[in-house]
């Protein structure tokens, strides 16, 4: 099958979409299809025998300088025609990828459009509350162009039905459980996350550093933890802000981490923070869990696809800190508890295989291409 991909983060940016992207090409590379991916800012020229075309693009400043939004050029149109795709993908349409929206129905070709971010939600959460009823409208029009929208969690697919998106499928989760594992755990890192304090509970966040994370709900947590170590392993456009906020606590901020290091960050950690309500699935939860730590999350979004309460992690009200801070206390005091939570999330997570997340995306892509055909004969 040939595929063409728009998607609007790519590499260099690290986040759960751009995961889920590069895990899915993987995929479909060894399994045979072809793909040609549009993406924004400074992206490598390929990935994984994939070919990348970069987009001219520009800064969301001031609110949110990492994302890059492309700016279509003729040379879309130049490239779409020469690579001749079966089916085009538009990951979390809102700029470039709208504009593959665009060019998939001005082509007349099958279109798939996988719904990643709450935008109306982040809108808020930037404060551009005055966008959010426009952002909604958007992005459901938008997906209302695709033969076949995808959602990342049971929780995402009953919100974009109630936002008035048609033809709504769930794309079923996955993780990396070779790379993350409880295995990867290592004193070396341990003594990092807990700036030279390894025999104390370490509790960490893994993720971007941004205002729509929800982070600042950690801050009175922290507070009342004295005997418990906590990391941030990230960046974003709240850095700054929360190194202010948590300076003088027991925190570390790392940075970005990646590959083994990062694998070894989730492995050293005894708790998982996720205290975001705008989570569409929540990538970082699951990379925890498969690396055998319990997680604590917001009872919002994607979080409670991820794991059942109780079992192998806690759900909480949303910005409660009193009720995160009982939660963390619990397994901070109770090592057996951790751990036989901790077992039961690596078990959990031994579920759910890329290949098999990336088949279920090509019998939707088939679905598509079918209910595309369909309307051709209908007209």
């Amino acid at each position: 099958m040939r595929i063409a991909m728009f998607t609007e983060v790519f590499l260099p940016k690290i986040d759960g979409v751009v995961t889920r992207v590069l895990r899915t090409l993987d995929e479909l590379t060894a399994m045979g299809h072809q793909v040609i991916v549009f993406a924004p800012g400074s992206p490598p020229p390929s990935y994984a025998g994939c070919e990348v075309v970069r987009v001219r693009s520009v800064g969301f400043r001031p609110w949110y300088p990492e994302v890059k939004i492309g700016l279509p050029t003729p040379k879309i149109a130049e490239q779409m025609i020469a690579f001749r795709p079966e089916v085009v993908h538009a990951v979390n349409p809102a700029w470039l990828a709208a504009y593959g929206v665009l060019s998939a129905k001005h082509r007349d070709l099958p279109l798939l459009a996988s719904y990643h971010t709450q935008l109306a939600s982040y809108t808020k959460d930037l404060h551009l509350s005055w966008l959010s009823s426009t952002a909604t409208r958007w992005t459901t029009a938008l997906h209302n162009r695709a033969e076949v929208n995808l959602c990342t969690s049971p929780q995402m697919v009953a919100a974009a039905l109630n936002h008035g998106v048609h033809d709504v499928e769930l794309w079923p989760k996955a993780v990396d459980t070779v790379t993350y594992r409880p295995q990867a755990r290592s004193k070396r890192m341990r003594r990092r996350l807990t700036d030279g304090h390894p025999e104390l509970p370490l509790a960490i966040y893994v993720g971007r550093l941004s205002h729509e994370k929800s982070l600042d709900d950690l801050l009175p947590v922290v507070h009342q933890m004295p005997g418990v170590r906590f990391a941030f392993v990230g960046s974003g456009p709240a850095k700054d802000h929360l190194q202010n906020a948590f300076s003088g606590t027991n925190t570390v901020f790392t940075g970005y981490l990646r590959g083994h290091e990062l694998a070894e960050a989730y492995a050293s950690a005894d708790v998982f923070c996720f205290p975001s309500t705008t989570e569409t699935l929540g990538f970082a939860g699951l990379e925890a869990m498969a690396s055998g730590v319990p997680v604590i999350g917001a009872n919002a979004g994607g979080i409670p696809h991820l794991f059942d309460d109780g079992v192998q992690g806690f759900l909480v009200t949303p910005h409660d800190s009193d009720e995160f801070a009982s939660k963390v206390r619990l397994l901070a005091d109770n090592p057996q508890l951790r751990e036989r939570m901790g077992r039961a999330a690596r078990t959990e997570a031994e579920r759910y295989s890329w290949r098999s997340a990336t088949e279920a995306l090509v019998g939707y892509y088939q679905l598509a291409i079918d209910r595309h055909s369909a309307g051709r004969t209908e007209r």
